[in-house]
């Protein structure tokens, strides 16, 4: 799952982590289902091409940035996307726990150059399992993908409108990387 051996850090300059959320309850078309980056993060892959043997991520989750809105009533602004962020800090209390972590303890690669990545993610001051499914898209890029459920992490889903307006509690999490990361080490 690395592109060559040796240590690799992958972070926003050549990769992006993307967060998916999306609406439900009663009022759900007056909400959007959005696209969340994350703009500052890093993470170290050491190993061989194919056989990682160690993966530390880590998320500064004040970072959040409102990329896309699709649905609701009418378009997002800049106004809209700012008080988003805002309520998502809020949300995640970033000035108690400013940052997500990712541990790999398991890889397994599929022989396509992807495979599943086991390990446990702290969030919100709590720990849980969680595994990562990669793929090596057609252009050589990596693709890892996961869902995060925010109420295993004590993370209370956003609800607006007298709970009419509801966040999933499931939030989509992609991140894709180069195939021949530039941070070599």
């Amino acid at each position: 799952m690395a592109a060559n051996g040796g240590r690799h850090r992958f972070g926003p300059d050549g990769g992006r982590l993307t967060l998916r959320t999306y609406r439900t309850g009663l009022a759900a078309q007056a909400g959007h289902d959005l696209t969340i980056e994350v703009t500052h993060w890093w993470a170290d892959l050491d190993g061989p091409d194919g056989a990682p043997t160690r993966l530390e991520a880590r998320l500064e989750l004040g970072s959040l940035q409102i990329r896309e809105g699709t649905g609701g009533v009418k378009p997002l602004n800049d106004r809209d996307r700012d008080q988003i962020a805002s309520t998502a800090r809020k949300q995640l209390q970033t000035d108690r726990f400013p940052d997500a972590t990712f541990s790999a303890t398991q890889f397994e690669p599929d022989g396509r150059g992807g495979g599943m990545v086991a390990g446990t993610l702290t969030l919100h001051g709590q720990t849980r399992p969680l595994r990562l499914q990669v793929s090596r898209t057609p252009d050589g890029r990596y693709r890892a993908s996961t869902s995060v459920v925010q109420s295993q992490f004590g993370i209370k889903p956003y609800s607006g409108m007298f709970g009419t307006l509801k966040l999933r509690d499931a939030i989509d999490v992609e991140i894709d990387v180069p195939g021949e990361p530039g941070g070599q080490s």
